[in-house]
């Protein structure tokens, strides 16, 4: 389910954290300010980036279940949580196939970040039901929405991003990925069956200084080249302008992500 290098996830954590919506967050921890103690399920752990990025914002005492079945990842969980009144389990779990073992028991709050453009239709309403059917919070962070703004822009900007797109859909272990109508998705299914959803942007704004942003533009191209339809030299053009603008110190990057927090009318 976490096919990202440590690499990147590191990479891409500070980021991350500066782009999650404050809002949405406040929502979440208003919703279980009044409890002594919190349990929180994170799906898609990775390395721990939910739970560094999110626990300062939750009541003291908490304790976490991160889920995933990358064992690399797994183990680079922090042994020591962030204050004594924090204990985390990594437990290693498939979600494709034991999402139901990853929610079974006590749980106040279930998180994700960065996960859920990755995984099929079938996934995520199979995911909505279990959440309902448990009476459950559901926190998800850093879903890629499709926004892709490149200042200045260039003629080939919408080939390897339209390209990039059929790329995200392909298959990542959960079936047909949804890309970028995932958070749409997830969030309409939460409103059908009653919850209330919060919303709201938590875009990378990247400068022409920030790693992240080559990463990313590279992530274009090698998406673009791997799944077909443009044209090799016009990949490599593409780069190549990129990479000038870059060096020029003028170039910037938006990717739109959404939050979102959906949770039984009633229990906000």
């Amino acid at each position: 389910m976490s096919s990202f290098s440590l690499e990147w996830l590191a990479l891409r954590e500070p980021d991350d954290r500066r782009a999650r919506n404050t809002a949405v967050l406040a929502t979440v921890a208003r919703s279980i300010a009044t409890h002594p103690s919190v349990t929180i399920v994170d799906l898609a752990c990775g390395s721990g980036a939910t739970l560094r990025a999110v626990s300062g914002a939750l009541p003291q005492r908490q304790s976490w279940r991160l889920i995933d079945n990358n064992l690399s990842l797994l183990a680079r969980v922090p042994p020591a949580a962030p204050s004594a009144n924090v204990t985390v389990r990594a437990i290693p779990l498939d979600l494709a196939h034991d999402l139901e073992t990853a929610l079974d028991g006590p749980v106040d709050l279930v998180t994700t970040s960065a996960f859920l453009d990755l995984v099929s239709a079938e996934w995520i309403e199979r995911l909505v039901t279990e959440i309902a059917v448990r009476k459950l919070r559901f926190y998800a962070a850093l879903t890629y929405d499709g926004r892709v703004a490149l200042e200045p822009a260039d003629p080939s900007d919408a080939a390897i991003i339209a390209a990039f797109h059929r790329h995200q859909c392909t298959d990542k272990g959960f079936g047909p990925a949804l890309g970028p109508a995932a958070a749409a998705t997830a969030i309409g299914l939460f409103e059908r069956i009653g919850y209330t959803v919060e919303r709201g942007a938590s875009d990378w704004a990247l400068g022409p200084a920030d790693t992240l942003q080559a990463e990313v533009l590279a992530g274009f191209a090698g998406a673009a080249a791997e799944i077909g339809g443009v044209a090799t030299s016009a990949i490599e053009s593409w780069v190549a302008r990129r990479k000038s603008l870059r060096a020029a110190q003028i170039l910037h990057l938006r990717i739109g992500h959404i939050d979102f927090f959906a949770y039984p009318s009633g229990r906000r």
